[in-house]
């Protein structure tokens, strides 16, 4: 069976440049720095759902 996913969006341009796999054990969203090729610099992106 397939795993579900999730995207992190970027918190300045608001692309989604990541999927990670949905975790049912996480209750808060997840945020973390990555690089957003489209801004051209590590900004905070947030999972969405």
């Amino acid at each position: 069976m397939a795993q579900k996913k999730v995207a992190l969006a970027c918190s300045v341009c608001g692309s989604r440049n990541y999927t990670i796999a949905a975790s049912p054990n996480r209750t808060v969203r997840l945020e973390v720095n990555k690089y957003c090729k489209y801004c051209g610099k590590y900004t905070l992106h947030r999972e969405t759902r």
